[in-house]
């Protein structure tokens, strides 16, 4: 049975826990801010009847005008308050929903998480979010005051006379048959529009972080037309809204504000009658037009409302990711044996679609393991399934003996360090980057794992060495460079299963034998699983396992594939030919110069 979906509007308030005293607070003070602004009408009523009965003097009509003006302070500072608290508390919302999100991410499975666009993350956790907090901040506040007012006013005017009080609703329900073919298809075409919003984004973030490749490929005028069509198509498709609606809206808007041909013609009457006296006539009047403005207000916030509805719905999506178990157990780990057995995994969890197909394999403790193949072979996800970015599907992996969902995901981690070959530096110094690694790391073991590491060369060379900020090395650090920084991060960290996934894509010949090194300092007497393409790295492995299409071709050492295996024969074959063609390109270019 599908699970009912829970109302935005209840989710958004589940948010709110940590501060519904001052939300609270915030609503008193916006009824006391309507109160306070009725005392005014009052005292209008009091010195109109002064005069009306002529005992109108000097300190009564101060006294009124006093009562006014306290009226008046009242409800200007008891809204000033109610929009303190009220951005106080949409702030506080804002920075739990976030803090939540993140986590939620940092507990769901890791490639859940990366299998997410930066920009589409971004776009949620700032933006969607950010959405959230003005109709928060001022929804408390103004549109308690701006509904409050007029249903007050109407039940004055209904004490009045009740004739009076129902003249006044004759404008706001003509006003609101337009209002109701408005809103027949307002949700789908908000729908619309928040698809076409979210596909010009998506072309814009495509755009910027793509110009590299634009400009490479000399792509910019069909890149640059298709950014101009996405914005322009948006445009096109907000104006044809507008257009569609601005008669319905203006019809609306001009309605709204005539509650005056209601209440005069019917207030004269009924003063003429004597059903009702000239200052309750006169108020009748001042009331009727008071009501307009909130009113009109009160409008306005149903698109706020559809906007916070699909900010916390964009949100709920990744708050509601799915988290990875965490038996938050430490398990006595006597090696560090890895086996998979009997593996087989698919992305949507569900067996089908299964991208490996029943994998068994040992690697055991202190060996070098390779893992080869074509292109989407599996080679990539099964060391992320070691390192638990996600839970297999069949089948079981083991480290020392205990299926890894039997550790803690904190002590998964500790047991294993994985270099990807996209390397992420943060915004923070060089040495702190590779103190990532181990935070309680002193200076004198930052170095050393750099040097093992063989950063220690080009580091120094930088102007500010190990305190230069990595977003300015950033800009000046090869491929192969941010490797061997990550590769450091790996030694400090120490952990006793290294895998490394493509660790040599930026390597280039003057290159390899430092990576090679690094390599080396890294894995001394570690648990190694490394991915290459590139075979010369791995050709000492103590077991080769090929991989195509998600299963296990063939496994042994390179001289036993060599003999028996033609699909790694075919692979080392090109992969000398290409170091070859290296070779032979480099010395020609030198005999040129």
């Amino acid at each position: 049975m599908k699970q009912q979906k829970e109302h935005w509007v209840k989710t958004l308030f589940s948010f709110a826990g940590p501060c519904k005293g001052k939300m609270t607070l915030s609503v008193l003070c916006a009824i006391l801010s309507v109160v306070g602004g009725f005392v005014p009408f009052w005292a209008v009523y009091e010195i109109l009847l002064l005069f009306i009965n002529r005992t109108a003097t000097l300190n009564n009509i101060m006294l009124w005008c006093l009562v006014g003006v306290g009226g008046y302070l009242i409800r200007v500072i008891c809204f000033g308050i109610s929009t303190i608290l009220a951005h106080i508390s949409a702030y506080t919302i804002l920075e739990g929903i976030r803090l939540k999100i993140a986590n939620r991410l940092m507990r769901a499975p890791l490639g859940e998480v990366m299998g997410r666009r930066i920009g589409y993350l971004k776009n949620i956790i700032m933006d969607k979010v950010e959405d959230l907090e003005p109709p928060l901040a001022h929804m408390i506040p103004e549109l308690t005051s701006n509904l409050l007012l007029p249903i007050a006013i109407f039940i004055w005017m209904l004490a009045i006379d009740w004739r009076l009080g129902l003249a006044v609703l004759i404008a706001p329900v003509l006003a609101m048959i337009p209002m109701f073919f408005l809103m027949r298809n307002y949700n789908s075409q908000y729908a619309a529009y928040m698809e076409a919003n979210n596909h010009v984004n998506n072309v814009i973030i495509e755009y910027v972080e793509g110009i590299e490749v634009v400009k490479a490929f000399n792509q910019s005028t069909s890149s640059y037309e298709k950014f101009v069509g996405a914005v322009k198509s948006f445009k096109d498709f907000t104006l044809a809204w507008f257009k569609s609606t601005w008669k319905t809206m203006n019809l609306m808007m001009a309605i709204m504000p005539t509650t005056l041909l209601g209440v005069l013609p019917i207030g004269l009457l009924l003063a003429q009658s004597g059903s009702i006296t000239p200052a309750e006539l006169a108020m009748g009047i001042i009331l009727s037009l008071s009501i307009v403005g909130p009113l009109m207000k009160a409008t306005t916030f149903i698109n706020e409302a559809k906007s916070m509805e699909y900010a916390v719905e964009a949100a709920n999506e990744l708050l509601n990711l799915p988290v990875l178990p965490d038996s938050g157990k430490i398990v006595p780990i006597r090696h560090t044996d890895i086996v998979l057995q009997n593996v087989s995994f698919s992305y949507d969890g569900t067996g089908q679609n299964e991208v490996l197909h029943d994998i068994s394999l040992k690697m055991p403790q202190g060996s070098f393991t390779a893992l080869v193949g074509p292109s989407g072979g599996g080679k990539s996800t099964v060391a992320r399934l070691i390192a638990r970015f996600w839970d297999v599907t069949g089948g079981s992996i083991s480290i020392g003996g205990t299926n890894i969902k039997e550790l803690s995901i904190r002590q998964l981690s500790e047991l294993v360090s994985f270099v990807t070959q996209d390397n992420f530096l943060f915004n923070c110094s060089l040495k702190e980057n590779i103190r990532l690694g181990n935070p309680n790391a002193t200076d004198e073991e930052v170095y050393a794992a750099a040097k093992a590491a063989c950063c220690d060369d080009f580091i120094v060379r930088l102007e500010k060495g190990y305190d230069t900020p990595a977003g300015d090395a950033g800009k000046r650090l090869s491929g192969g460079e941010k490797q061997r920084i990550a590769i450091a991060r790996a030694i400090l960290k120490n952990a006793p299963i290294v895998i490394l996934d493509e660790a040599t894509a930026f390597t280039d010949p003057q290159n390899e034998d430092k990576i090679q090194k690094s390599i080396m300092a890294l894995s001394k007497g570690k648990t190694l699983l490394v991915i290459a393409h590139r075979l010369s790295t791995i050709q000492n492995a103590d077991q080769i396992v090929v991989l195509k299409k998600g299963q296990i071709v063939d496994c042994g050492k390179q001289e036993e594939l060599l003999e028996r295996c033609p699909l790694y024969t075919d692979m080392w074959q090109a992969h000398i030919g290409a170091k070859n063609w290296s070779v032979g390109e480099k010395k020609e270019v030198g005999v040129n110069v």
